[in-house]
């Protein structure tokens, strides 16, 4: 057992201070100028799925100049204005590495760098990789993404941005003459401009004034040959009125805590009784505790909690090694735990990825076979010796809802459903990511140094998870790791006819290309060949059925040329669906059996008695023979009583409302004609 640390308990709440009286007006167009947009331009163009949350804001203290959480600013008393943002909301400080590639390229694009040392909040929002949008003094100052195209990191100010900026910079500039036009999104001819800096070249973001307006736009040429273009030489992607300025007040790290620390000292106390809540039940007292440790945020910030929680109970750290973990991760993991005496239980995958990677090929977003192999045998390894001890193994895990869509409806405490026995508890389920760093700086942890070298997320170093523009990071900090695995991934697209270019793209990552990275194959002429299996689908047994240890029967088979999402698609059918998108497993429950159907095509049927696991299988095999043959040709439609089936993209799809009557079964011009499909 560990002590809190000195200094750093939860302090008792502070004298309420005089609230002074503000004008906390939710127009953004007064003098403030303090515009934050609610959506940007670019989630609007991606379908990436993130989660959808409520709480999409947070505000700022403008005396203060620091972001607040809750309303109140704790510095000065006075309350701060609502910003907005874009979805997920899931808002983070700025790291040191992205600190300086948005220096660097406010430098070279502009010759100025207005930011310094100022507080910065980025908001990830949808896009191609790594896409976030750059929040200072309260103003959305612009975009900051990694370009799938360019395979480097591209600014784009916003309106507000390009008004701070233009105080700084007469460089990449365009001036225009006064005119009545409405300019937004408007191409404009050089009849129309006033000036051009000389450093202006063809398809620049350049900032744009006229009159009292100002904004950006994009260059249709070089500065020089401006005058001679027959046509447009800009288009102006956003212009307007509004003038605004950076706060007088640059806010440290220390400020912002302070300002935040009732807040965080609610959020703490609300998470420590949620775990003594679940942990001090009558089953549970006295069992041992175990928080699930990454060597991640999120990870460790549960772990401080659980210690302070449960401070007269045994906790130790279970770490899941895969054996491709970042080498700061697993050195901060063990360095932490032996400074703070917690006991570290320490648990390396026996099937090593490098064994089974020739068999299986490059892991994918769709394909987490890495994961079944170097994680859940692990996991289970370390449950199975907690459950050799106690009834129950209670894990405290730092899951949060706002990282992910399949992690949006999370609840406080759940079983596991693919391992009986296991508690898992997520006391920070609600937080964003802001609070959990303002958690880390106010109790001062010591945290994985990899976050502040330009990685959002911590975890394998090839996960295909990983954005592009953190993959690109480790051939900087790792360069002999990143070389094995881009020799075995050359390797691997030479054997399947793909290009240099498919990997150097990060398109490996999917099993089935999704529609954003298909775009991106057609605009850069890029075989995308790979996003469709060629082995023809089929189903094989490859153990009978056999009785299981524990009782009942079993069948194993292996599934040839099938689609993961087609799969789930129409699943529903057979029973409820659980679907573990890290573990890539799909389990399925009926009233006397569990289905497990694996992203490595291994399918897996329990059951009662020999006939049921024999009927069952057959059944599982015909649904997903209609899901991987389906012609659209859309007979079931009208065969379904409940109305539970859709057809998009020529696929059968069967939602939740499916009463498994099997009459689209029966109608199924797939499955009467199945022996005569190729």
């Amino acid at each position: 057992m560990v002590s809190m640390k000195k200094g750093s308990s939860f302090p008792s709440k502070p004298k309420k201070s005089h609230m002074k009286s503000v004008n906390n007006s939710s127009d953004r167009n007064k003098v403030s100028g303090n515009k934050m947009p609610k959506k940007s331009p670019t989630q609007k163009k991606s379908g990436q799925r993130y989660a959808s949350n409520e709480k999409d804001y947070i505000f700022w203290c403008r005396d203060c100049n620091v972001p607040l959480i809750e309303k109140g600013c704790n510095n000065c008393g006075n309350e701060g204005e609502k910003i907005n943002l874009s979805q997920p909301a899931d808002v983070r400080f700025c790291s040191p590495y992205e600190r300086s590639i948005l220096h660097d390229l406010l430098l070279s694009l502009f010759s100025c760098d207005p930011l310094g040392e100022r507080v910065i909040l980025l908001n990830k929002i949808p896009g191609d990789d790594k896409t976030d949008e750059v929040i200072v003094d309260g103003l959305f100052f612009g975009i900051l993404r990694f370009d799938m195209h360019k395979m480097d990191y591209v600014f784009e100010p916003s309106v507000l941005g390009a008004s701070i900026l233009q105080e700084y910079t007469s460089q990449k500039t365009i001036v225009l003459k006064k005119n009545s036009r409405h300019l937004n999104g408007k191409k404009v001819n050089y009849d129309l401009v006033e000036s051009i800096s000389p450093d202006v070249r063809e398809n620049d973001i350049v900032l744009v004034r006229s009159g009292n307006l100002s904004g950006f736009g994009i260059a249709y040429c070089d500065a020089k040959d401006a005058s001679s273009v027959d046509g447009p030489v800009l288009r102006v992607r956003k212009i307007d009125s509004q003038q605004v300025s950076l706060n007088v007040k640059v806010a440290t790290m220390d400020d912002v805590v302070t300002a935040n620390v009732v807040h965080m000292r609610k959020l703490g106390k609300n998470a420590i009784n949620t775990i003594k809540g679940i942990a001090n039940q009558k089953d549970h007292k006295g069992l041992p505790v175990n928080v699930s440790f990454s060597g991640g945020k999120d990870s460790l910030v549960i772990l401080d909690l659980t210690i302070s929680a449960l401070k007269n109970r045994k906790v130790q750290a279970f770490f899941l090694n895969t054996g491709i973990e970042f080498p700061e991760t697993v050195e901060f993991a063990h360095k932490y735990c032996r400074d703070n005496n917690i006991e570290l239980i320490e648990k390396k995958a026996v099937s090593d990825f490098w064994d089974n990677v020739d068999a299986f090929g490059p892991p994918a977003k769709d394909f987490r076979w890495c994961c079944k192999i170097c994680k859940l045998a692990p996991a289970n390894a370390a449950i199975e010796e907690c459950l050799e001890e106690a009834p129950t193994c209670i894990t405290v895990d730092g899951k949060r809802r706002y990282e992910s869509f399949s992690r949006a409806n999370i609840s406080t405490s759940e079983k596991n459903p693919f391992v009986p026995g296991q508690l898992n508890i997520f006391p920070i389920k609600d937080w964003k990511a802001i609070e959990v760093w303002l958690y880390i700086h106010w109790r001062k942890l010591e945290y994985n140094p990899l976050y502040d070298l330009g990685f959002e997320r911590v975890g394998c170093y090839l996960c295909p998870a990983a954005l592009s523009a953190e993959y690109n990071r480790l051939k900087d900090l790792h360069p002999q790791l990143h070389e094995r695995w881009e020799s075995f991934l050359m390797q691997w697209a030479e054997s399947n006819g793909l290009s240099e270019q498919f990997i150097e793209h990060g398109l490996w990552r999917w099993k089935e290309l999704p529609p954003k990275m298909i775009k991106l194959c057609e605009e850069m002429g890029i075989s995308s060949s790979a996003s469709v299996s060629n082995s023809s689908f089929g189903v094989n047994i490859t153990s009978g059925i056999s009785p299981c240890k524990a009782g009942g029967y079993s069948i194993e088979a292996s599934i040839h040329g099938f689609s993961m999402k087609r799969t789930m698609d129409v699943m529903n059918i057979i029973g409820k669906m659980v679907f573990s998108e890290e573990l890539g497993l799909l389990m399925l429950k009926t009233d006397s059996s569990t289905v497990k159907i694996f992203s490595s095509g291994s399918l897996v049927i329990n059951s009662e008695n020999k006939d049921i696991a024999d009927s069952l299988f057959k059944e599982v095999s015909s649904q997903l023979l209609k899901a991987h043959k389906c012609t659209g040709c859309g007979i079931c439609l009208k065969a379904c009583p409940v109305s539970a089936i859709t057809i998009k993209d020529g696929s059968v799809q069967i939602n939740a409302s499916c009463v498994r009557c099997g009459k689209c079964t029966d109608s199924c011009v797939v499955l009467k004609y199945a022996g005569k499909l190729s």
